[in-house]
């Protein structure tokens, strides 16, 4: 049985550095020609040093290249896939056919990016011929559709496990150029199908219990990933370059207990329902199939309007550990006071605890944690270590 590839979005070094140590096997980032416009991109130097930072860990590191590519940028695309490839890249991602033969100057990988909206074996093997090495599933493929095309052609397939969906096929969508002048193909998207509209029935303005929308409701692949890795997925991919820390973390560290507890026992394993429950609790919207198990319909978006509401706060990142003393150096990033009951979580622990001691930067004490990203000093039951993570019970 051959593992898959646990692959985890960064939108920075932090996360960068907060995937890769909570159990990802590689991330894939955004630099200068990528479709999120709106994250914290990274810079040559950057991805020099996360690339440096993975590759100690021997793990990868994936630059998204995947805008549609307009002309005055072809001269531009070329010179930086020649830095990416002195920085070491391990792949570039793409969806603008016009970027392989520039590619194929080079030592870099070239994945296709769920953007070129891969859905058949055809158009693999035509991909496949053209010189890439991997293709990003289109997210609207089925089961049985994965299952064809690996029985039939021999390349990585790429397969989305976790997060947004577009309303689209992935990357197809114009209503952001036609409402907002922003576009989506080229990493602007404002996220159309997410705004409430009016809804009409010819001249009649239909009105209910709340706004029409079409918001897609978000992916979650956890209870299928052994199918996915008897079906020989190569890598299982968790989407969210924009997400926090927090997110990244949680949902990371499941996907990386449910492949290995999978993999090192497949007869003996069992689907714990805790994960499902961990994973609703960092998102905001209901997580379903989607389109893998066949069963896609009117389940599978809002229409009538939601409520998104975070079930679980994150509360502090831990910066430092004192042994002798057992306190925690913490940086704040939500309210909590003294007697909460909270839990640490890191990639090798989980354990909860009851707050009963706090102390300001000059070790004083206090009872409550209100400033943003404040400083702050927790005793600890437990040994903890830095980039552990407190949240709510």
């Amino acid at each position: 049985m051959k593992k898959p590839e646990l692959l985890a979005p960064a939108g920075d070094l932090e996360r960068l550095k907060i995937a890769l140590l909570y159990g990802a096997d590689a991330v894939y980032i955004g630099g200068a020609f990528n479709l999120r416009a709106n994250a914290d991109n990274f810079n040559l130097n950057e991805i020099k040093e996360g690339v440096e930072y993975a590759h100690k860990l021997g793990k990868k590191v994936y630059v998204t290249v995947n805008i549609a590519m307009h002309n005055k940028e072809y001269e531009k695309i070329q010179n930086y896939l020649l830095e990416l490839d002195k920085i070491n890249v391990d792949a570039i991602i793409i969806s603008d056919p016009a970027i392989i033969p520039l590619a194929s100057r080079t030592n870099l990988d070239i994945h296709l990016s769920t953007q070129a909206s891969t859905l058949n074996k055809e158009a693999i093997e035509f991909w496949k011929n053209e010189g890439v090495s991997r293709i990003v599933l289109a997210r609207e493929c089925t089961k049985e559709d994965i299952i064809d095309i690996k029985e039939n052609i021999d390349i990585e397939l790429e397969v989305f496990i976790h997060g947004a969906m577009c309303a689209s096929y992935s990357g197809r969508c114009v209503l952001s150029n036609f409402l907002t002048n922003r576009d989506s193909n080229r990493g602007g998207c404002s996220q159309i199908c997410r705004w409430d509209f009016d809804l009409y029935d010819e001249n009649a303005h239909l009105k209910g219990e709340k706004p029409f929308t079409f918001c897609t409701k978000d992916l979650s692949l956890a209870k299928y990933i052994p199918d996915l890795i008897e079906m020989n997925v190569d890598s299982l991919k968790i989407e969210g370059r924009m997400r926090s820390i927090y997110y990244i973390a949680t949902v990371v560290k499941v996907y990386r207990k449910l492949i290995d507890n999978y993999c090192n026992n497949p007869k003996n394993y069992e689907y714990n329902l805790k994960y499902e429950d961990i994973l609703r609790k960092v998102a905001n919207r209901d997580s379903i199939t989607q389109f893998f198990d066949g069963n896609y319909g009117k389940n599978v978006q809002y229409y009538n309007g939601r409520q998104e509401v975070t079930n679980q706060d994150f509360l502090g990142l831990i910066l430092k550990y004192d042994e002798k003393t057992k306190l925690a150096k913490v940086q704040q990033r939500n309210y909590f006071k003294l007697k909460d009951k909270v839990e640490v979580f890191g990639p090798d622990k989980d354990f909860s605890f009851i707050i009963e001691e706090i102390y300001d930067e000059e070790k004083k004490p206090i009872e409550i944690v209100r400033h943003p990203k404040q400083i702050v000093y927790l005793k600890m039951p437990e040994k903890v270590s830095v980039n552990d993570m407190i949240k709510t019970c």
